[in-house]
């Protein structure tokens, strides 16, 4: 099990990084491996474009949204006004695709987003947006065929926790969480201890946040669980 300052995000010592940087939990890895090269088997290149983040890390992407100084998106892909929206409208609105410092899945090393590097040129930038990874999309196919690797559970314990819209993060086809692992993650993090580990975070937005931290847990933090007790 991981120690609260890897649970939340404060030390990688549970992460193993490869050679394009990216990093996981050992357990985690052993599994992206095997469904990489199920992928393979059917022409598909599974990559990472994100997976292991820091509090650090994620805390200047929260804070980067709140200033106005990162990309702020509604859910049609607009830009947003910050300027225009209360603080609280501001935290849903970041919210809705950022994690919370501390509370973020990538600090466990269980999650990955993912992308099909046989469908792109070697130079494409991956955006991560709805339209690539739609059924019609660049990356629709290897996202199709995943549904069914995931259906028929030969998914090596992985599955989408935002798969859809459940009233907090919107829809994520492209990332993935190896649900042993975050089972019990998600299972140990408390709002009491996030909030202790978000009062000593220079974090924008803390004051009108912290109160608000049940309600932020229960609608953005937990997902549902599957069983993966043959694994």
């Amino acid at each position: 099990m991981l120690t609260g300052r890897q649970l939340y995000g404060l030390e990688q010592t549970h992460i193993e990084v490869d050679e394009c940087g990216h990093g996981l939990h050992p357990d985690c890895r052993v599994a992206w491996e095997r469904l990489q090269a199920q992928g393979r088997e059917q022409g598909f290149e599974l990559r990472i474009v994100s997976a292991f983040r820091s509090f650090e890390r994620q805390l200047a992407i929260w804070n980067g949204k709140a200033k106005g100084q990162r990309p702020l998106l509604d859910d049609t892909g607009q830009a947003l006004d910050s300027a225009c929206l209360t603080p609280r409208q501001l935290i849903h609105a970041i919210l809705r695709f950022s994690a919370l410092p501390g509370a973020s899945r990538h600090h466990w090393g269980s999650d990955l987003d993912i992308y099909d590097a046989a469908a792109v040129p070697e130079d494409y930038q991956v955006q991560l947006t709805a339209a690539e990874v739609a059924s019609g999309g660049v990356f629709g196919p290897m996202h199709d065929w995943l549904d069914q690797q995931l259906a028929h559970d030969r998914d090596f314990g992985f599955f989408r926790p935002y798969d859809r819209d459940r009233g907090g993060v919107a829809p994520e086809r492209w990332h993935l969480s190896y649900q042993p692992l975050a089972n019990r993650c998600q299972a140990t993090v408390s709002v009491e201890q996030l909030g202790a580990v978000l009062a000593d975070a220079q974090l924008e937005l803390k004051r009108e946040l912290l109160p608000m931290l049940p309600e932020i847990y229960r609608r953005y933090v937990t997902q549902p669980y599957r069983n993966y007790a043959h694994l």
